[in-house]
């Protein structure tokens, strides 16, 4: 069983020909809402490939509420630890133009999450095999189911996502830790392969089409990244660590972990909208070239 603690957001994503100026109206091309939010994203990656997802957050009263918790059960995904509070879920407000974006995100419900409620669900995680969290709760939630997973030795997956909620308490209790280069960059300074060798094994870093970074104990391993043509790669970071998640809780080792996970996210990319193009176990296992599940 994974459980993630997360995020769940609705994307509000309008497609326009140019920004407009302060003060000033402009007219849109197309207009969509798309299920998102890092936690959720996840969630649905690793269900997508076969695991037992547990999800821990919250949504609000409203219609998108309604949307996201029929959207998460759909994909197979428990939902009885998502609250519902009196208010709105949590949105990002996306505009797209000539390939250039501009978002805001309202945390909504996603804030509303306590310390005490997660104290709440510490028998789940710590039957959970591994539990998975993001940086789009409160820093204070995330720094407890840390605890409580240490406590319990169960194993974590912290993307750090946004890098600027990271602090380096949270180091000692992460299992594995999932930047991209310029969170690594960030959290670490430039000097982010140094990094790695101080945390053989549990810090792994993406690097877009180029596969993802890490140090075994001995060498610096970089496992490549799958050819592919990408229509969208909003997602692929977080289908990523959906199928590291789903990898490492069934028992891969870590590079293979790192591999499964890379194929996840190339074929992610190949389709439009961050939860549209997650693949299936079949596929992922395809794009590998049949390797054990």
């Amino acid at each position: 069983m994974i459980t993630v603690v997360g995020s769940i957001n609705m994307d509000l994503v309008v497609q326009t020909d140019r920004f407009p100026k302060q003060g000033e109206t402009a007219l849109g091309n197309l207009y969509t809402t798309v299920p998102g939010g890092k936690g959720a994203n996840q969630a649905v990656a690793a269900a997508r490939l076969g695991s037992d997802v547990h999800m821990i957050g919250a949504v609000g009263q409203d219609a998108f509420g309604t949307e996201l918790l029929n959207g998460l059960e759909t994909e197979g995904i428990q939902v009885q630890s998502v609250k519902r509070i009196d208010g709105a879920s949590g949105i990002a407000n996306i505009l797209l133009s000539e390939g250039d974006n501009r978002i805001i995100v309202v945390p909504g419900a996603n804030y509303s999450v306590t310390t005490e409620e997660i104290d709440g669900f510490t028998k789940q995680l710590a039957a959970s095999d591994l539990v998975m969290m993001q940086l789009e709760m409160p820093i204070p939630v995330i720094q407890r189911t840390l605890e409580i997973c240490h406590e319990n030795g169960v194993p974590t997956i912290l993307n750090p996502a946004p890098a600027s909620g990271f602090t380096a308490d949270f180091l000692p209790y992460c299992t594995y830790l999932t930047p991209n280069e310029t969170e690594a960059e960030e959290i670490f300074g430039g000097n982010w392969e140094q990094a790695l060798e101080e945390y053989p094994n549990r810090l792994v870093v993406t690097l877009g089409q180029k596969g993802a970074q890490f140090f075994d104990g001995e060498k610096h391993v970089i496992v490549e990244g799958f050819p592919t043509e990408a229509v969208d790669t909003t997602g692929a970071g977080d289908t990523f660590n959906g199928a590291l998640a789903a990898a490492i809780a069934e028992g891969q080792d870590f590079e293979q972990a790192v591999r499964f996970a890379n194929a996840a996210a190339s074929l992610s990319v190949e389709k439009f909208g961050a939860q549209g193009g997650m693949p299936e176990r079949d596929a992922v296992l395809g794009r590998m070239g049949g390797a054990h599940s």
